[in-house]
């Protein structure tokens, strides 16, 4: 384990959930947004996307953890976006017979994001990013401290 490891897990904790903020702000400025992708001549609206984590180097949380138990092992790695995906629940409908949209029942195919959701999102994703800069200053910190009983 370097010195730094503690600086590149909190940093890619920091790159991850700037990542899942950006993609809640696109959900939330594409909400009302009606056309959005054309599929086989016909519009879609904006479908909520969301991201997925995963443990950086690919190898799974428990066969890290194996491997520090056998062999001591303390590789760290960190955390990286592995995907960004579109949500599958259905398109909300809403009957409005004079909107352009409008198929021939009426109904309106609206985007399937929930700002409520986004926000709680949009929370986590905070938090998540604050606690990587306590720990990035808290290693700071540390570091200093024993910098100074040095001289």
């Amino acid at each position: 384990m370097s010195l730094f490891s503690g600086f590149n897990i909190s940093a890619s904790g920091l790159t991850a959930n700037r990542m899942r903020m950006d993609v809640v702000s696109a959900n939330i400025a594409n909400a009302n947004t009606n056309r959005a992708e054309l599929v086989d001549g016909e519009w879609l609206p904006y479908r909520r996307k969301t991201v997925e984590l995963s443990q950086s180097g690919g190898s799974p949380f428990a066969n890290q953890l194996q491997s520090v138990i056998n062999r001591g092992n303390t590789a760290v790695s960190g955390v990286e976006v592995s995907e960004i995906r579109e949500d599958d629940t259905p398109f909300n409908m809403s009957y409005d017979p004079e909107h352009p949209d409008a198929g021939e029942d009426g109904y309106v195919r609206t985007s399937n994001v929930d700002p409520l959701k986004e926000m709680v999102d949009l929370m986590s994703a905070t938090r998540s990013y604050e606690a990587n800069v306590t720990a990035l200053n808290a290693s700071k910190s540390m570091y200093m401290k024993a910098l100074e009983i040095g001289k």
